[in-house]
């Protein structure tokens, strides 16, 4: 019997549930330990360090963001978010090996991080959106697969 892989995943959630930045998998980030990457990159917001730990200690990463949401924002964040991301999401899948098996098992199909909240900027939302952590998780898939 064989697993067909799926040509696009269109959302994370079930078997996919490991793509979200949700998903606790501790990262390092500028000398601190995070629980997921969504606490991370709510905390890379600042540059402050004290912020950044309290960050890192928050229950949930549903908290982080709606957290970041009430603080003001580094100057530079519109520049170095997608940078920032996409570090964030290369150490999640390069430091849990079951992660990245995961992710490589996901085999060429299009990754869309399709919501419902309206984020048109990282995901997709009624069919309309950039998709950057989409095209973030299938270039870092990409570099595991060469490296491997």
């Amino acid at each position: 019997m064989t697993t067909e892989r799926p040509n696009k995943i269109e959302c994370f959630r079930e078997e996919y549930r490991f793509l979200s930045n949700f998903w606790p998998a501790e990262v390092r980030f500028e000398g601190i330990a995070y629980p997921t990457v969504e606490h991370a990159y709510q905390a890379a917001k600042t540059l402050d360090i004290k912020e950044r730990e309290w960050f890192a200690a928050l229950p949930r990463p549903g908290k982080a963001k709606i957290a970041a949401g009430k603080r003001p924002i580094r100057i530079d964040w519109p520049e170095v978010r997608v940078g920032i991301m996409t570090e964030l999401v290369r150490k999640k899948f390069t430091r849990h090996a079951d992660l990245a098996a995961k992710l490589l098992a996901t085999g060429d199909a299009e990754i869309i991080e399709g919501n419902a909240w309206g984020d048109t900027f990282w995901g997709v939302c009624e069919g309309v959106g950039e998709n950057n952590l989409g095209r973030v998780l299938m270039a870092i898939r990409a570099e595991i697969r060469a490296a491997e």
